[in-house]
């Protein structure tokens, strides 16, 4: 495992934000990052995690999605909008949340209490390498426009999940796209969407497979309250990644509690 230890604040924020200079001389970073409260965890899909026969319930749970949503709250009939709308809103899938933010992940990682005597992780991803395995024909389309990532309407020559699931029986692939701008928590939160051709396909296998697109960053638990306090600081808050009261009493609730002086 690619893991990079850190001790202090210092430490974390430089392996977050050692992102060398592009070609046109600016920071941009070739990563996305997700954040987990215990790096035991691996990058299991919700799908996934429901255990049994999961693939077989994949299409029934997005068809019944389909079929009982409100009218107007999928803003869009196409698969890839629906899979969007379907994960944000706590549907299993075989998505992954990621972020282009790294303290939206480190938010994340450390905004459990109930998991700070773990340490944590913060999975990065490079896209551009892991896009240099997809396959040609999708490789294409992202030369075609120029892009960095897919965008929902860029996925529309796949419009099934047998399309996208026929262009992995050659060779597994992770691609990544922005989901639609459904709403304002997901613009703050930075949002980035993962996929693979096959609900059995596990991310964690492909990048054991892969070691070269990604590293962890392990937050040890004694610093957890350090980086916690310091994300308030920085505005990087529940109220702001989940605008709205729910989101705003979390963030008060955590905020105006013991800290780590609870038993």
């Amino acid at each position: 495992m690619n893991d990079i230890a850190v001790k202090t604040w210092a430490e974390l924020t430089h392996a977050l934000y050692e992102i060398p200079k592009t070609p046109h001389q600016r920071h941009r970073s070739d990563f996305v990052y997700r954040g987990v409260a215990d790096k035991a965890w691996g990058l299991q899909t919700s799908l996934s995690r429901l255990g049994g026969d999961f693939v077989s319930i994949e299409r029934p749970l997005l068809r019944s999605f389909r079929k009982y949503a409100e009218p107007g709250s999928i803003p869009e009939d196409t698969l890839w909008v629906r899979l969007s709308v379907a994960q944000h809103h706590g549907l299993p899938t075989r998505l992954l949340d990621w972020t282009v933010s790294p303290k939206v992940a480190v938010h994340f990682a450390t905004a459990e209490e109930e998991h700070y005597d773990k340490d944590a992780a913060i999975w990065c991803i490079d896209v551009v390498r892991a896009r240099a395995l997809l396959p040609e024909k999708l490789q294409e389309v992202l030369k075609r426009e120029y892009a960095f990532m897919f965008s929902v309407e860029m996925l529309q020559t796949m419009p099934t999940l047998d399309d996208f699931d026929r262009e992995g029986r050659d060779h597994e692939f992770v691609l990544f796209f922005e989901p639609p701008s459904l709403d304002a928590r997901i613009v703050n939160q930075g949002a980035i969407m993962s996929a693979m051709p096959g609900p059995t396909m596990a991310l964690s296998e492909f990048l054991e497979d892969h070691p070269s697109l990604y590293h962890r960053i392990i937050i040890p638990k004694e610093l957890k309250w350090e980086v916690r306090d310091k994300l308030d600081q920085d505005n990087v808050t529940e109220r702001m990644l989940f605008p709205g009261l729910d989101g705003l009493s979390r963030w008060l609730k955590r905020y105006y509690g013991p800290g780590p002086t609870r038993g």
